[in-house]
């Protein structure tokens, strides 16, 4: 979660966000960088890569779940390709691991399941690493976010004092299953009306009830409030500031040595600049971080 509002490239507020299922094969060639713009080429990192589990290593492919439908971070372009910051960092990743990506299309809460199950190796969909996420998988974090509410422009609205607003969010995100349950029980133990919270599949459609007057705010991680403010033209505004920050995390299966060799490759890519050119590509810079960890969240 995040520490200031973004200014956003056009490239990134032209750019469509569809829901589709299926499974998108995004190959990076060890030599080549995670998108046009970021220049520099990426070598496979050797010691990386020696600390590979053997049947992902053998297999020479990592299968990466997301929901892709939080824009900036991970989203579809309008062929219905994942494109986002988040896509670039695992592109890289790739490049570092020398293993071909593939993204599995899947819902949120289902990305998770399916990493405990052995069908995907890694899931990248903004995932706050918490303790209570740790109990099903291991994390490997590489970003500071925090929360940031957006309202329609000119409405004030006041996060510490939401009692009876209705308040749009993506569903199973952690503003959905923590922030504002815990916001709302407060209100009603001051013996005030509970928020409504609403939830949405995707956050286009969170933004888009805000925009249309169906809820008097949205909470979400504040690249992606950031975004939609600089989506809508001026029709909402953010409300309050940024709070709460909290470690993004790649989570893989639980007690796998996949974790350490992802830290390993991040850290490469930290080391060598390229991840920090691709944060600052996409206006996002402000959550970046100097060494990966691993299970670092609270």
């Amino acid at each position: 979660m995040h520490t200031r509002r973004l200014l956003l490239p056009a490239a990134i507020a032209s750019a469509a966000a569809l829901l589709f299922t299926g499974c998108v094969d995004n190959s990076t060639p060890p030599s080549a960088a995670p998108s046009d713009d970021t220049g520099a080429s990426i070598a496979v990192d050797e010691a990386a890569v020696a600390l590979l589990p053997e049947e992902i290593k053998s297999a020479g492919e990592l299968v990466v779940g997301t929901d892709a439908a939080y824009p900036p971070n991970e989203y579809k372009d309008a062929d219905g390709n994942p494109i986002g910051w988040d896509v670039d960092l695992v592109d890289a990743l790739g490049a570092k691991l020398g293993l071909k990506i593939t993204y599995e299309i899947a819902s949120f809460d289902k990305i998770i399941p399916s990493i405990t199950g052995g069908t995907m190796d890694l899931g990248m969909s903004s995932f706050t690493d918490n303790a209570e996420r740790q109990k099903q998988v291991d994390f490997v974090d590489y970003y500071s976010a925090g929360i940031l509410w957006a309202a329609p422009k000119g409405k004030t609205v006041d996060p510490d004092n939401a009692c009876g607003l209705k308040v749009a969010v993506q569903a199973t995100t952690y503003e959905h299953t923590d922030e504002l349950p815990a916001k709302s029980q407060a209100c009603v133990d001051a013996g005030k009306p509970a928020i409504e919270i609403t939830p949405f599949d995707t956050q286009e459609a969170a933004a888009n009830a805000v925009v249309l007057g169906q809820a008097d705010a949205m909470s979400a991680d504040s690249p992606v409030t950031g975004y939609a403010i600089a989506q809508t033209d001026g029709k909402l505004e953010q409300a309050g500031e940024v709070f709460d920050s909290a470690p993004y995390g790649f989570p893989v299966k639980k007690g796998s040595e996949l974790a350490k060799a992802v830290q390993a490759a991040m850290q490469s890519l930290i080391d060598d600049g390229t991840y920090g050119d691709i944060l600052a590509e996409w206006g996002v810079e402000s959550g970046a971080v100097d060494t990966i960890d691993i299970n670092a969240g609270k």
